[in-house]
């Protein structure tokens, strides 16, 4: 093993650099595994945290990958014994999420050899029956397997005729927009609230109605000025999309209650309730369903991964016909192996120790960040759980923003969540995918730097 040669380069890039030109030679085959960053750091005669440095400013290009107790490896992503840096740096800017990207839960963490070895189990297995047309709610086991998971990790009591298995958070939308839905009906919709399910919902003719967030969740008073006569409520009140704030007790019930009278339907997006760090979380609404007004959509998107794209509806027990007949016209799209697989993973009890991983995992790697911004004079918004963090700025976050997308950072403006209310700036930012302090810290004072520029 070559020796480090003293340089003005720091030495974690100058071993980053070496490995770099070992993977696009061929030396570093993809899905290797490297060695150990005590074991490489007494090798070359540099400090472990050097070499993790280097591992990590790879690990954040797409280079490597970190497969939890696994070790370090070179991402399977990349082509074999690529000649040329270009077609190595393509490779990585189509495969590697970019750093602060927001809806990623932490890539590294999935346990991908036992996800492999459980789908392969039920390859085996698999009858002739299962290579036919599943049910197009759902496969019958995933269906049990939620309903259980529902009841002990959400109190939410409902039968597997109740639940319906979607493609994701999107087709959950479209299924009961279009059960249910009818041309010219108002929705309520948080402002500022998730605008990609956006133009799904005005594209079948409802009418959005924007309704302010403050510090309680949903203004449910100024919903009822705006728009009295709502059909739909589209709600996160877990953790606001994007602000992080919980919807208040009391706007639970005064939103049950108004909906109830109204025979309105709330639909609640459990957004990101598995990832709670500090205090006790609210229950959801649906577990104070007694008037049966609300649908709860969730999906596997953060929790597991998204290539997954696979989700869930619990429809109120009323609904449940409708809701068959309107699913075997768009039956669903998720492979019954994937979802035979899921449920596996759901009852052997892997879903849990997974979701306990990432708890830890997300509020260390959520403080890192935290730390390193406040250190350069930027504090953050408060909050007790979510996948991001939202950073008040001064200024046009939007003008910030996108300096900061020039510098390869996938910031967002919090004013590109508004519909029409105004208030002040502030970024928004992923941490799921930072894999130590000090990738942190070099992230942070990357993208200070880019707000400096002028």
């Amino acid at each position: 093993m070559q020796t480090i040669n003293s340089a003005a380069v720091p030495l974690y890039r100058q071993i980053a650099r070496r490995l770099k030109a070992a993977i696009e030679s061929g030396e570093l085959a993809p899905g290797k595994r490297l060695p150990a960053s005590r074991v490489y750091a007494r090798e070359i005669g540099v400090s472990r945290a050097t070499v993790e440095a280097a591992y990590g400013e790879l690990v954040a290009q797409g280079w490597l990958e970190r497969r939890g107790q696994a070790g370090t490896f070179i991402s399977d992503r990349l082509t074999a014994g690529a000649p040329r840096a270009d077609t190595a740096r393509s490779a990585v800017v189509k495969s590697a999420p970019l750093p602060f990207q927001l809806g990623l839960p932490g890539l590294d963490l999935f346990p991908r050899a036992l996800w492999a070895r459980m789908m392969g189990r039920r390859l085996r297995v698999q009858t002739r029956a299962d290579l036919a047309p599943g049910d197009p709610a759902g496969d019958p086991e995933l269906r049990r397997a939620i309903v259980d998971y529902l009841l002990f990790s959400r109190g939410i009591e409902c039968r597997p005729e109740q639940v319906f298995v979607t493609s994701g958070y999107a087709a959950g939308m479209a299924l009961i927009l279009d059960t249910l839905a009818r041309p010219g009906d108002a929705i309520w919709m948080e402002d500022p609230g998730y605008r990609l399910i956006r133009p799904q919902i005005a594209g079948r003719g409802l009418t959005l109605c924007p309704v302010p967030v403050d510090d309680d969740g949903l203004d449910v008073d100024a919903g009822m000025r705006t728009a009295p006569d709502a059909r739909f409520v589209l709600v996160t009140p877990a953790h606001q999309s994007p602000t992080g704030v919980p919807l208040s007790l009391p706007r639970r019930r005064q939103l049950l209650a108004w909906a109830a009278r109204r025979q309105a339907w709330i639909i609640e997006d459990d957004y990101d309730s598995e990832f709670h760090y500090r205090g006790r979380p609210l229950p959801p609404m649906k577990s104070l369903d007694a008037p049966q007004r609300i649908i709860y959509a969730g999906t596997f998107s953060k929790s597991l991964f998204p290539a997954l794209r696979s989700g869930w509806l619990v429809v109120p027990e009323p609904l449940v016909d409708c809701f068959e007949q309107q699913a075997r016209l768009a039956a669903c799209t998720v492979p019954t192996l994937v979802q035979q697989t899921l449920a596996d993973f759901i009852n052997q009890g892997h879903f849990w120790r997974h979701l306990k991983k990432m708890r830890q995992h997300y509020a260390r790697r959520r403080e890192w960040l935290v730390q390193a911004l406040a250190g350069l004079g930027y504090p953050t918004a408060p909050g007790a759980g979510g996948l991001h963090l939202m950073m008040p700025v001064s200024g046009s976050d939007r003008a910030l923003a996108a300096r900061g997308r020039e510098a390869g950072l996938a910031v967002q403006a919090l004013s590109d969540w508004r519909l029409v209310s105004n208030g002040p700036g502030a970024l928004l930012m992923g941490f799921t995918n930072i894999a130590d302090a000090q990738m942190a810290q070099r992230l942070a004072e990357k993208l200070i730097a880019a707000m400096s520029e002028e």
